[in-house]
């Protein structure tokens, strides 16, 4: 096989599904980064309750809970995942405003609970979601674009999009980007502290369901998936520099490709190690985040 063979049929490939996966990485990682930038703390629950919200939707569609349409499923798993994200806060908000590092820690008790309460209603087996995503594919310059390529780039598209818009153009997008910047001085000025949090906490909640609910097909379905893709997430807000909501979008889709490659070309049982190495290094050489060396930061 030709230099150009290989870029065509193995890189090429490797890269536009690690793009995928990267918009993904990007929508669990902007959750992480508007609680993070509004309220100083590192959500360590998001991806457990992501999971536990994704077995909902498993749970009320396919009978083990309830007969429900799949639409109907997700608006139920949708409204649990604000219920779980606005109790977390209500308990932890004390904390937040006392010690970062301490409502930081509580977070990490938040995610054994919804993990333990996700094994006690549906057990340690794995299942499967199967999402009505149209089943498709059609070849482009030789490289293979299928329905679910399609659909998880429009819907990141229209949800990134829509967040974008709601925080630039909206004021309570105005008051989160003011909070952010100087809560001080943001509350000096009469805004609500606590209702710009809730904002940040229940709109991360929902982007921690897309993205589940979206990575299931590439995978399964068990207690430690969604955890695991929430490690991504992770490490694309660190590459972010947890600093910036385009910081956290470039982080994800650079994360997708990396891993897609390493797995590929190195070996896929090494993926935690090299993910370990890469947050690292992102510390070491842009400790404030991929984009402030480009060109300063937004929020």
């Amino acid at each position: 096989m030709t230099f150009w063979d290989s870029l065509i049929y193995d890189l090429f490939p490797l890269m536009w599904s690690g793009m995928i996966t990267g918009c993904l990485y990007a929508l669990g990682a902007l959750g992480l980064v508007m609680i993070f930038k509004c309220s100083k703390v590192v959500n360590f629950s998001h991806g457990n309750v992501a999971g536990l919200t994704a077995f909902l939707v498993y749970g009320l569609s396919s009978g083990v809970l309830m007969s429900l349409s799949w639409g109907a499923a997700v608006l139920v798993a949708m409204l649990a995942a604000v219920a779980i994200a606005f109790l977390i806060y209500s308990i932890i908000s004390p904390l937040v405003f006392e010690s970062d590092l301490t409502s930081t820690i509580a977070t990490l008790g938040f995610g054994l609970i919804a993990q333990g309460v996700t094994l006690l209603m549906f057990g340690a087996d794995i299942v499967a979601l199967d999402l009505p995503i149209p089943r498709f594919a059609f070849s482009v310059l030789g490289l293979l674009v299928t329905g679910y390529d399609l659909t998880v780039l429009a819907v990141a598209i229209v949800t990134i999009g829509a967040l974008f818009i709601v925080i630039d153009y909206t004021k309570l997008g105005i008051a989160f980007r003011a909070i952010s910047e100087n809560p001080f001085a943001a509350e000096v000025c009469g805004l609500n502290l606590k209702s710009v949090h809730y904002f940040a906490w229940i709109t991360a909640a929902i982007l921690g369901v897309i993205g589940a609910l979206l990575i299931v097909p590439t995978t399964f379905l068990s207690v430690t998936t969604v955890a695991t893709f929430m490690l991504q997430a992770f490490a694309a807000a660190v590459i972010g520099g947890f600093a910036s909501l385009p910081g956290a979008l470039v982080g994800g889709v650079l994360i997708g490709v990396l891993m897609n490659l390493f797995t590929f070309y190195v070996s896929p049982e090494y993926s935690s190690t090299f993910l370990l190495g890469v947050i690292l290094l992102a510390l070491n050489i842009f400790p404030n985040g991929i984009l402030q060396n480009v060109g300063g930061s937004r929020v």
